[in-house]
């Protein structure tokens, strides 16, 4: 049997872990508070061993009480890297960055076509997804699943993501190993082949693949950020024509992602349906954020996807759903920091700031988020805590915060 614990001793020992962990903190501004208790949530979902952040340490927790989108997420999405990246090293906190680095590079290891968009937390590739029939699931939320099958998906967002990592992985002096380096060029030719191509896209649709916009917009990341390394940081490559194949990547979705009459990108092409994603078009630089296009979309998103004020991150339960499961589910966390941070880069600083201190106000009482909110029974849904939520709310605590400190000094704003 193992020894008794003294409990106020495990209590001071946990405290003192904490309040050390968190010393190369540099953010000191409004929010600090906020930002630290995502910064601790970002360590506790990592694995220590490989250095691997599972999206959140539980399963099955509904999107919508009673019903069927229940997912398991103790696993480590690719797309999840460069935002959680930037996260900890803008925070100071350069060990954790290199150890998640480090199990990306030895998750991809290996053929462009090969590479998954998750894995387990040591790496692990097989995540069959099965159902626990026997549980009656969280409040009655059935199916209780295990694994997750969007492991075997076709998502052509995550090779821009895996190249916007690398980007910042060397803008920010951490030196990735050769393989990671050696990966780009093999990932750019088969993205050549397959952006064209649909997928399931960032939601991760059990439904028919379609073109979806965001997963257009990250494959024209993928050729840009490799013409700005090759640009700025003297890396090899065919860099002219890298640039052809990204302006024609943006030609085909300024052409057949947007709406002219309703002023905005859909979510996929042909389709009427919007997107939360689309959101991130400013943040990727695919357009500027003062482009007509880029406003209309956020304030189409804000319009249509709308729940009390919160951002839905597409119309499920509003008739046929793109995902093709039934029933409503809540507004997407990510999605409404999402909005916050476009309002604030199309210059709409105070409906920006407002936003954000309400999505604050949703923590619980220790600063946790999880994957959902309902606005209407006022409680949180979906899996949790959620880092693809804590992640945004760090970079928007910065970006409010810097401009707000820029202000003070009489730094004129530059919207880029």
């Amino acid at each position: 049997a193992p020894d008794p614990v003294d409990a106020f001793d495990a209590l001071r020992a946990t405290e003192t872990y904490w309040r050390q962990w968190l010393r190369p903190l540099t953010y000191e501004g409004p929010y600090r508070d906020a930002v630290a208790r995502s910064l601790i949530t970002l360590k506790a979902l990592t694995y220590e061993p490989t250095g691997g952040i599972v999206a959140a340490p539980t399963t099955s927790l509904p999107e919508e009480i009673g019903g069927p989108r229940n997912w398991d997420y103790r696993y480590c999405w690719l797309r999840d890297a460069g935002l959680a990246l930037e996260a900890l090293l803008r925070s100071g906190f350069t060990a954790e960055a290199d150890a998640w680095r480090g199990w990306l590079e030895r998750a991809v290891a290996g053929r462009p076509q090969d590479v998954q968009i998750m894995y387990g937390i040591a790496g692990e590739r097989r995540l069959t997804e099965w159902e626990a029939d026997w549980l009656p699931g969280y409040e009655g939320s059935r199916p209780v699943r295990i694994g997750n099958a969007a492991a075997g998906q076709r998502q052509l967002d995550v090779p821009g993501e895996l190249m916007e990592t690398v980007h910042l992985t060397i803008r920010s002096g951490l030196r990735p190993r050769h393989h990671l380096v050696s990966l780009q060029g093999l990932l750019l030719d088969h993205l050549e082949r397959a952006w064209s191509e649909p997928d399931q896209g960032l939601w991760e649709t059990r439904s028919a693949p379609r073109h979806h916009v965001h997963s257009k917009v990250m494959c024209w990341v993928a050729f840009d950020r490799a013409v700005r390394l090759a640009e700025g940081h003297a890396r090899p490559g065919p860099v002219d024509h890298w640039r052809q194949v990204r302006d024609r990547i943006r030609d085909d979705v300024c052409e057949q992602g947007f709406d002219p009459v309703r002023s905005t990108f859909t979510q996929a092409y042909g389709s009427p349906e919007l997107d939360a994603a689309l959101l991130l078009i400013p943040q990727t630089g695919f357009l500027p954020p003062d482009d007509p296009r880029v406003v209309g979309t956020i304030d189409a998103v804000r319009r249509e996807l709308a729940a009390d004020g919160l951002v839905l991150r597409y119309s499920a339960g509003r008739g046929p759903s793109p995902d093709g499961l039934a029933g409503p589910e809540g507004a997407f966390l990510a999605c409404s920091f999402w909005l916050a941070d476009a309002l604030f880069l199309i210059g709409r600083e105070d409906e920006a700031r407002e936003l954000f201190e309400r999505l604050l106000s949703l923590r619980n009482d220790v600063g946790l988020l999880a994957e959902e909110y309902d606005p209407v029974a006022r409680r949180q849904l979906g899996n949790f805590p959620q880092a693809f939520t804590h992640v945004p709310l760090i970079r928007v605590a910065y970006e409010l915060d810097r401009h707000a400190t820029e202000h003070r000094r009489g730094v004129p704003r530059k919207i880029d």
